[in-house]
């Protein structure tokens, strides 16, 4: 008995089956902090980086070399400076309040309700007026250039400039950064008469204080190393807040996820560098004896 040979079979088209993939293991705790300490160096870098082309930018404005259009800084002069005069008058002024109500109430168990001035006046000239001022701008004008500069990123306007020779901190940079610098002081002067107004209402009204002793007990207290130091600290506040801004802006990401991202690292971080420069500042003259 023979048997038929056998047919061949056509090769199977069946897709073969995927592999299985691998769960996805979480780093531990060790690999996360050294990533972390990682990107956090790599960031500190890249702000030293801006900070030195922002130096030598400002060498070639001292030569007469940078690329700045006069424009382009009266155009910020007019956005740091009369544009910002309502919110800071407004925050400024019920900081006055609250430092003035709260500061009497503890006067008051002593009968000292006449030192309310004093307070109000020190405290904000010297500390509270810069570093309002130095806050309400960073939301205002900080997240503002992030948002520009990130956007000019995103759609390689800043490649342009370079192809074209042109700097981008020279261009972009130094008018936004110097705008800043010069309506500094005057923000916080505006911002210490407004808490120091508002701080006299509270005491002419609640806690019936003679308008001419609290006038006179202002321009007792107010010294010019007071002044000086306030108006010193508001523009530090403020020139952080212009780095800040400008260098997250420019190290932005080329989608509108990434701008984003950049505005509000630029809010947080110039926060953060106003915390830790008040507190440094504040700690050194109060050590010499200032």
């Amino acid at each position: 008995m023979t048997t038929s040979p056998a047919i061949p079979q056509p090769p199977s088209t069946s897709p073969a089956a995927p592999p299985a993939r691998l769960p996805r293991r979480r780093p531990g705790w060790v690999t996360a902090l050294g990533l972390r300490a990682r990107a956090w160096w790599a960031d500190a870098g890249l702000t030293l980086q801006f900070v030195g082309e922002v130096l030598l930018s400002l060498r070639r404005l001292f030569a007469g070399k940078a690329a700045m259009r006069a424009s382009d800084l009266f155009w910020q002069i007019e956005q740091a400076g009369p544009r910002s005069v309502a919110i800071v008058a407004l925050v400024s002024g019920l900081v006055g309040v609250i430092l003035a109500y709260m500061g009497a109430v503890q006067l008051q168990r002593v009968g000292a309700q006449a030192y309310i001035a004093d307070l109000v006046t020190i405290g904000a000239v010297r500390e509270v007026a810069a570093l309002m001022t130095g806050v309400i701008l960073s939301g205002r004008l900080g997240a503002a250039f992030a948002a520009q500069l990130g956007s000019m990123q995103a759609n390689e306007e800043i490649d342009a400039l370079r192809v074209l020779g042109i700097d981008p901190v020279d261009h972009l940079v130094l008018p936004r950064m110097l705008a800043l610098v010069m309506m500094a002081p005057l923000l916080t002067a505006f911002a210490a008469l407004t808490a120091i107004a508002a701080g006299g209402m509270v005491a002419l009204l609640i806690f019936a204080v003679p308008p001419t002793e609290y006038l006179y007990k202002c321009m007792d207290a107010l010294t010019l190393p007071h002044v000086w130091i306030g108006l010193g600290k508001g523009t530090v506040y403020c020139l952080l807040v212009a780095l800040s801004g400008c260098r997250q802006g420019l190290n932005a990401g080329r989608s509108a996820q990434a701008v984003g991202a950049a505005v509000t690292a630029s809010v947080v971080q110039s926060i953060v560098w106003i915390v830790v420069a008040a507190s440094a500042l504040t700690v050194a003259l109060q050590r010499l004896d200032w």
